[in-house]
């Protein structure tokens, strides 16, 4: 097994695992959740199979479904943002993503950012829309979806800013 293979489980295992036995217990006022999660499917390797990539990243959203007994909505929110990511990438990097030749590592903090924040907050505002699925109740769907994203935002720059550092 290659070394992006054995990286992209062992991120898998300890993203879940991080997820369901300490991230899912933390409630801040009723509606604030960090789902860090989504790590695994923000920093998945761009040159790989999209459908072993949309394949993988319904199995993580599945996961957690399963340990949350959330019927399904997190695996939803996962395909969604797996089957927007190459649009997303392309907004966010441009040229680098044309020639697929990102490195999370190397491109400029404020791409990466912003390719979190959109990452982020389009799973978010899926996530909790079929939560809450109700429209009248809107305010509710967009301030989980606010709050918890800036949470996750913060969580998952601090993450990939501690483990990018090791990595060099």
């Amino acid at each position: 097994m290659n070394s992006v293979a054995y990286s992209n489980i062992m991120r898998f295992i300890l993203l879940v695992g991080l997820q369901v036995s300490i991230l899912n217990h933390i409630n801040f006022f009723g509606y604030i959740n960090p789902y860090v999660y989504i790590l695994f499917i923000i920093l998945f390797p761009v040159k790989n199979n999209r459908l072993l990539f949309i394949f993988l990243s319904f199995l993580v959203g599945l996961t957690i479904d399963i340990f949350s007994d959330s019927g399904g909505i997190h695996a939803a929110a996962c395909v969604s943002i797996a089957y927007a990511r190459p649009v997303i990438l392309k907004f966010c990097f441009g040229t680098v993503y044309e020639y697929q030749s990102i490195k999370f590592n190397t491109v400029e903090f404020s791409s990466k950012f912003i390719y979190i924040t959109l990452m982020t907050v389009i799973h978010h505002f899926i996530l909790f829309s079929l939560e809450i699925f109700n429209s009248s109740i809107i305010i509710l769907t967009l301030q989980k979806t606010l709050f918890s994203s800036i949470f996750t935002i913060i969580l998952c720059v601090m993450i990939t800013i501690i483990f990018s550092r090791k990595s060099k």
